[in-house]
């Protein structure tokens, strides 16, 4: 094998240090981090948030350190889903991430900011910027999976992680109405294009099940999901039900407590890369 000389503009290797051509962001040197998922999703509003904490608590319940990175900067949900508020601390060396009751480590803008309520109101490279910054400053620490919480499409934020972080792999949020159109294709195209697996795709508010006599209903239709994911080559498919206990747990944030085996295939799947 040829030793590498650093300098990406002249390599066509696909190693872990270059993809799109642009060296990969160092993590703190304190940190200790196995593997990194993307959540992403072609637009917002269909429960990305919601997917990247079932799997953390998932990693965290098969006995994995879990972690999450939340760069959905303009929109982060994620420590109210935790049920954790107040200030992330730091030192010299870095700032400490948040930790949920079973564990879990968190860092989101939301623990920066003086009121968790103030608005983000940045452009989009001082974005990207936070975005790496939450992976070269934060001390992580030992974590087996990191989720990475992405704010919706194939803009800055995306390119930015796809780009400085070493992405292992991405999961990819839908909804039955969302697949009737290109946007979600365009998210795996994206991901193709920098030489990223897609390692499943979750569709979410999928059916409701009545409570009473346990009978499943697709209250928007036909779900399409199968047909989409086989017209990609996505071997992993999960369908999450229309909730509302599961909504009311992230509300409060109790989403660690909630019970649901639909992302277990998935969960497994990321299992396997470990052992592997």
């Amino acid at each position: 094998m040829s030793e590498c000389s650093h300098d990406c503009s002249s390599c066509g290797a696909n190693c872990s240090e270059r993809q799109g051509g642009i060296p990969k962001e160092q993590m703190n040197p304190m940190s200790d981090i196995k593997k990194v998922i993307g959540i992403v999703s072609g637009k917002g509003g269909v429960g990305k948030s919601l997917v990247t904490s079932l799997l953390a608590v998932n990693a965290e319940r098969g006995g994995f350190n879990a972690a999450i990175l939340d760069a959905d900067i303009t929109g982060p949900s994620i420590p109210s889903a935790f049920g954790i508020h107040g200030r992330a601390q730091g030192t010299e060396e870095g700032l400490f991430p948040a930790m949920s009751h079973k564990g879990t480590k968190i860092m989101s803008i939301n623990l920066l900011l003086e009121n968790e309520g103030d608005p983000v109101v940045w452009r989009g490279p001082v974005i990207a910027g936070a975005v790496k910054q939450f992976w070269t400053d934060v001390i992580w620490d030992k974590v087996d999976f990191m989720f990475v919480d992405m704010p919706p499409g194939t803009g800055d934020v995306p390119l930015t992680v796809f780009q400085s972080l070493p992405i292992d792999g991405i999961i990819i949020v839908t909804s039955p109405q969302e697949l009737v159109s290109m946007i979600v294709g365009k998210a795996v195209k994206m991901a193709q294009m920098m030489n990223i697996p897609v390692l499943g795709v979750v569709q979410n508010m999928s059916y409701f099940e009545c409570p009473d006599c346990g009978k499943r209903h697709e209250l928007f239709g036909e779900s399409r999901i199968e047909a989409f994911a086989a017209e990609y080559g996505i071997d992993t498919v999960c369908r999450l039900p229309v909730a509302p206990k599961l909504a009311a747990a992230c509300d409060s944030g109790t989403v660690e407590l909630y019970e649901g085996d639909w992302l277990d295939p998935l969960s497994e799947k990321l299992a396997r890369m470990i052992e592997d």
